[in-house]
């Protein structure tokens, strides 16, 4: 009886054993495929807002840096989501979370989240995002970009070359010391930053044409984005001076969903 005792014993533990070997394995497997494969929803990907879709979304005085203490040094990256319309915190920058990146100098450059780039915000977070800009009014824009046309570093698009400390086709125009789009007689047109959202007439007499910045969110939908201003609650560049407070972004966006050809409203 001892013995049969005994033996049975020994055959639970085996038994148990083999569940819980075969149990962690199961657990191992699943862990290590793709969420989508698990049956279970990325928690790094929000789920875009159907109702955001082809239509006109309006942010108004979404707030940046606002200091000038220290204007030389970079301020905190700012992120968004285009597909929730809402900002999302810093600490989800290694997510699908977001997909418009605010820095550099006054979190004035703009990005998108891709997870390739190993300059990028979001690298090795999951995002398949880019972003361009074209010298092109808002409404005129209608065919979206190939692929290959997005850029997918960091802090891409900031400053025109039409003004001060250009880096490119840029969404705004810096106007150091206020002799460029003014005469430089008043010193509170220096150090203005005009947004491109629509076209802009120089001190020579020269029109910037308005600018769209394009973008790829980070679950592979589109939006083409007018910057409006940086000023709060101030819209007109006869407006804008250097005191005027700032930096709160203001800005439309159109979205069009995965696999488009066309940014169209509904």
């Amino acid at each position: 009886m001892k013995k049969m005792n005994a033996f049975i014993q020994k055959l639970t533990k085996s038994v148990f054993a083999v569940f819980l070997i075969a149990a962690i394995f199961s657990a191992c497997s699943s862990d290590d495929k793709p969420a989508d494969e698990n049956g279970n929803e990325d928690p790094d990907t929000e789920i875009p807002d159907s109702s955001l879709f082809n239509k006109v979304i309006h942010v108004k005085n979404y707030q940046g840096s606002t200091s000038d203490d220290n204007p030389t040094a970079p301020s905190a990256t700012l992120y968004y989501s285009l597909e929730e319309n809402k900002a999302v915190d810093g600490s989800f920058k290694k997510t699908k979370k977001w997909d418009l990146a605010f820095g550099g100098l006054y979190a004035s450059f703009l990005s998108g989240n891709n997870t390739t780039n190993n300059q990028n915000n979001g690298y090795l977070g999951g995002g398949v995002g880019g972003i361009t800009i074209v010298a092109k009014p808002f409404n005129d824009v209608v065919d979206i970009p190939a692929d290959s046309e997005f850029k997918t570093g960091i802090d891409l698009i900031g400053t025109d070359d039409a003004g001060s400390f250009g880096n490119g086709v840029g969404w705004y125009l810096y106007d150091f010391g206020g002799e460029v789009v003014t005469n430089g007689t008043d010193p509170n047109k220096a150090h203005v930053a005009y947004a491109l959202g629509e076209p802009l007439t120089i001190n020579n007499g020269t029109v910037i044409p308005a600018r769209t910045v394009i973008l790829k969110t980070a679950n592979g939908n589109y939006a083409k984005i007018k910057m409006i201003s940086v000023y709060k609650d101030i819209y007109t560049p006869a407006e804008w001076f250097k005191d005027t407070p700032h930096m709160y972004y203001t800005f439309d966006y159109v979205m069009a969903a995965k696999g488009s050809t066309k940014f169209e409203i509904k």
